[in-house]
């Protein structure tokens, strides 16, 4: 390490706390986990560039052993920004008419562009199916009136002109908009109703990661126990405000993560069976609404994917 100055200030700053857990991990290598929308090849440059503090110092070294407690900081050049483009993918249209889509996105598939996703996504295949698209999202997010989680499957609206993109958001602001969802999960939830209440916001150490942190934004969860199976539940949920990965959050927060969650439920449940070796059992299943133009209610439902099928009815059976 060197006494040279700090990275560059009008970049972007991600600050690491080193835990107990990655004490000895070499720094590219905890990079790499934190920081998953950069490659390895992306942080050791990075790294060589001097980009990386640690303990207030640059360190070049990207084969460093850290410790506890270890504070890093690492300078982002902003990225190039993403290009939306017409793309070639199918949709599973549930409903179109000219003012809206209702569409069952599939468990992998990203909504819009962003950094590391410039492609592939739920935009670049609507900018193919549609000629006209609301323009309040911005370029990067037409139409897009609310997000589901890349592994979240299920239903999504998108408003296809301005009238409809208000309409819908301020049904959604107003809740009034209604979205009920299934989840798997481990653990024997109880009480079997209730509501969770507890505010979110970026997690202070892990940047991929929200948490239930106070201080941080309203959210509030509902949930309804529909069975359970030995050291699982399966619930129906219902969001009253709509935070970023917030069903995810509220139920690892309470000790009942999302089965398959990627980040929300690792380490402590043993190995799975590999019938539910399922990816994220998380599903927006049913979207309630008022037509933005008619005002007529609208309902629509999405069938659970297979995956989560198979492993809910090898729990019935075992």
């Amino acid at each position: 390490m060197t006494g040279e100055k700090g990275p560059r200030a009008e970049e972007l700053r991600e600050d690491l706390t080193v835990g107990v857990e990655d004490r000895g991990c070499r720094l590219d290598t905890y990079l790499a986990k934190e920081l998953d929308d950069l490659s390895r090849n992306r942080i050791q440059q990075l790294i060589v560039e001097g980009r990386v503090l640690l303990n207030d110092i640059i360190c070049k070294d990207k084969n460093f052993r850290l410790q506890n407690d270890d504070r890093i900081s690492i300078s982002i050049p902003p990225p190039e920004e993403p290009s939306a483009e017409p793309e070639d993918i199918q949709l599973d249209v549930i409903y179109e008419d000219s003012d809206l889509l209702v569409i069952n996105k599939p468990r992998g598939m990203v909504v819009h562009p962003a950094p590391g996703h410039s492609g592939g996504t739920v935009v670049n295949a609507l900018l193919n199916h549609c000629s006209d698209l609301s323009g309040i999202g911005g370029v990067m997010r037409p139409g897009i009136v609310h997000r589901l989680d890349k592994d979240t499957s299920g239903l999504l609206i998108v408003a296809k002109n301005d009238l409809a993109h208000r309409a819908l958001s301020g049904q959604l602001k107003a809740r009034k908009l209604r979205r009920e969802y299934f989840a798997l999960v481990h653990g024997r939830v109880s009480p079997k109703i209730g509501r969770i209440e507890a505010p979110i916001a970026r997690h202070p150490q892990h940047r991929k990661k929200m948490a239930v942190i106070e201080g941080g934004r309203k959210a509030v969860t509902r949930y309804r126990v529909i069975k359970y199976y030995d050291h699982y539940s399966f619930l129906k949920l219902n969001l009253e405000t709509g935070r970023t990965h917030q069903i995810r959050v509220h139920l690892s927060y309470l000790g009942y993560p999302v089965v398959g969650d990627p980040i929300y439920a690792k380490g402590g449940k043993g190995d799975l069976p590999p019938e539910l070796k399922l990816p994220q059992a998380l599903h927006a299943s049913r979207l309630f609404f008022s037509h933005p133009r008619s005002e007529k209610q609208l309902e629509f439902y999405a069938p659970l994917p297979e995956p989560f099928k198979r492993a809910l009815v090898w729990l019935k059976n075992n």
